[in-house]
């Protein structure tokens, strides 16, 4: 069930970096001339978001896998 769990939250987590980079890069390119530093930008907060939404998951599913 465990790995259930994980699988569920690395799915989740992709898909909520994907659309952290749609929509940061989107605005980004509003303010840029040049697509070069719009897409990295982009691209370091998918990574953050995906980063954060993986280990706060993870801490959820470790604590209630306690009780």
């Amino acid at each position: 069930m465990f790995l259930f769990y994980v699988v569920l939250v690395a799915v989740f987590s992709t898909l909520a970096a994907l659309c952290a980079f749609v929509i940061t890069y989107e605005e980004y390119l509003k303010h840029f001339p040049d697509k070069r530093r719009p897409l990295k930008m982009a691209a370091k907060m998918s990574l953050a978001t995906f980063a954060f939404f993986m280990l706060i998951s993870l801490v959820i599913v470790f604590v209630v896998n306690l009780f």
